[in-house]
């Protein structure tokens, strides 16, 4: 199966997991990781016959524990600046990727680790994972839509909390607080993202990415204008091979074949 540099990849039928690999440095980000996670998109796009997306982190101890802070010591502020926005646009990229996408945490998700989960649909945890965006301890501030999506996951509140104390959340307390979607035994963690992303993989794609769409882009827009969007993305489904298939074999009592188109 392809590789990618600090990037493993393994594809079950149409679910593909994405394992990030520097277990020495917990995982965490660097550039050539980054290069490596667009490199991935870049494949992911091409393949027609993917339908889930699984991202983890290879080990026991983390996710992604943050960025390669290492970088940061001679960093100019139009350097920052600069990196800051290009992480920006990786995780909007991944954001809005017409497959669905899955962190399974295990371990460590923290600073530009967690701001990689937010970007993901939804977030699975092993009961060990451990959730925050200390940047604050280190006289910075999330740099890769931090500030953006965890007040949009959470509330504002406990964002705030969160990236003004640099403290983290347990597996627990990310369960309460909406920030992930289920907590499991960590053996079991990539076993149950499987499950989940095999179930999404059964639907209808094209409905799956409107359904992502409508989601991301609505939670920006007003009422109305979320609405429309909605409407208007329904009603171009009507002329999808995919709708006439789910309708007819609900009619005629039988499982449907989807194909994307």
């Amino acid at each position: 199966m392809n590789s990618f540099e600090q990037i493993s990849i393994s594809k079950e039928g149409p679910v593909v997991v994405a394992t990030i690999s520097r277990p020495e440095a917990l995982n965490a980000l660097n550039q050539i990781v980054l290069r490596s996670l667009a490199a991935l998109l870049d494949w992911i796009d091409g393949q027609a016959d993917v339908r889930a997306l699984i991202l983890t982190g290879a080990g026991e101890k983390a996710f992604v524990a943050g960025a390669d802070i290492k970088q940061f010591e001679n960093m100019t502020p139009a350097a920052a600046e600069e990196f800051g926005r290009a992480g920006q646009a990786l995780f909007t990229r991944l954001e809005k990727s017409r497959v669905p996408v899955i962190a399974a945490v295990n371990g460590f998700a923290l600073g530009g680790g967690l701001e990689l989960a937010l970007a993901c649909d939804f977030i699975y945890a092993a009961d060990n994972a451990k959730f925050g965006l200390p940047e604050c301890t280190l006289g910075i501030m999330p740099g890769f839509g931090g500030t953006v999506r965890l007040p949009r996951r959470v509330g504002v509140g406990l964002a705030r909390e969160m990236t003004m104390t640099g403290n983290m959340l347990s597996a627990a307390e990310a369960l309460a607080c909406g920030l992930v979607n289920k907590v499991v035994p960590q053996a079991s963690l990539l076993e149950e993202a499987k499950k989940v992303a095999s179930t999404i993989a059964l639907r209808a794609p094209m409905a799956v990415a409107a359904i992502k769409k409508s989601v991301h882009e609505g939670a920006s827009l007003g009422e109305p204008e979320a609405n429309a969007l909605e409407a208007r993305l329904f009603g171009e489904l009507f002329a999808t091979a995919d709708r006439t298939e789910g309708v007819q074999a609900f009619i005629e009592k039988r499982k449907p074949s989807f194909k994307g188109c």
